[in-house]
């Protein structure tokens, strides 16, 4: 089969795409043919070695996956060869078959087609695990999201407004955060021509954010923290901006704000039965028209590569499918 390589870390041009062995599943574990595989800017991390999870080189990268069950392992009873699927790995779905874990493997509704489906799992499970499970957000409270217009930023504008909050998008552009608007955000923030602590103690009446939702890192972090509400919750997703930044612990201190770490992966694997639960809930909404995924723009497997340095330059809204045949 074919697969796109990683055999030394670096930069997206650096990948190749070439025949690999075939896989087989073993007991509890599913294998997929697939469709479509939604790339996350963690792709781009994995590639370079800058990722917390670093796979024994060479490797096959990729996480979102949808596609079609060939054969499932000794223990798998919930789905069966033919049956159109979607669930994640921790890498190996930019290639033609993978290898999924039973608990990480769901049936695909039949009126979401495959570049959908391979856009939903790490999005929207992240940004649903961060804000009802992390960060126990309540119907009413100020919800700000930094890196609004990226795929799991756009997820918890929707998913936030969904969920009763009053949503605050920032983002690096009036283009970016149109698309913000679409999506449920209340108030916008472009952060290359508003200073971002002053604009948020304005909007919110110097009262502060409930809930800051950060997969971005950088220099905004302090800056949002300083923003927060009394007994306000930080949540640490993840650092696009490439800065892992040093907050004062003074900080959350003084305002009695909790920061807290969300690893989406690490909850679905230590809480799968917790995990399906909140994937149900999701895919519920989906069904009713609640949730509905952007795609910013779907590429062939040979021009991965392409699509991860558009991902790199931030000119992403939403997210980026790679299609297989």
């Amino acid at each position: 089969m074919k697969a796109i390589r990683c055999k030394a870390y670096g930069p997206p041009n650096t990948l190749i795409l070439e025949e690999v062995e075939n896989v087989k599943p073993k007991a509890k574990e599913v294998l997929v043919a697939v469709r479509a595989c939604g790339l996350n800017f963690p792709d781009t991390l994995i590639i370079q070695g800058l990722y917390q999870i670093k796979p024994e080189l060479p490797f096959t990268p990729g996480s979102d996956v949808a596609g079609v069950v060939k054969k499932v392992g000794e223990g798998v009873s919930h789905v069966k060869a033919g049956d159109e699927v979607f669930g994640f790995v921790a890498h190996g779905a930019l290639a033609e078959e993978v290898i999924i874990s039973s608990n990480a493997c769901f049936p695909k509704p039949s009126q979401m087609d495959f570049p959908i489906a391979a856009s939903f799992m790490m999005a929207y499970g992240t940004s649903y695990h961060a804000l009802k499970d992390r960060a126990k957000l309540k119907e009413g409270e100020t919800l700000l999201v930094l890196g609004a217009s990226g795929g799991v930023g756009l997820a918890a504008v929707e998913l936030g407004k969904l969920m009763g909050a009053r949503v605050i998008a920032a983002a690096s552009s009036d283009e970016k955060l149109a698309v913000c608007k679409k999506y449920g955000a209340d108030e916008l923030i472009n952060y290359n021509t508003q200073e971002l602590k002053s604009t948020l103690k304005e909007l919110t009446n110097g009262a502060g954010v409930n809930v800051v939702y950060d997969p971005v890192g950088g220099a905004y972090s302090e800056a949002a923290l300083r923003a927060t509400a009394w007994n306000g919750r930080f949540l640490v997703v993840g650092f696009a901006a490439g800065d892992i930044p040093k907050i004062p612990l003074n900080l959350p201190l003084l305002k009695g704000v909790a920061i807290v770490g969300v690893f989406w992966g690490g909850f679905a694997m230590r809480s799968p039965k917790e995990n399906s639960q909140n994937t149900m809930t999701l895919m519920q909404w989906y069904a009713e028209g609640r949730l509905r995924p952007h795609i910013h723009a779907i590429y062939n497997l040979e021009d991965t590569s392409k699509a991860l340095e558009e991902m790199m330059n931030r000119k992403v809204k939403g997210k980026l499918v790679i299609k297989i045949n």
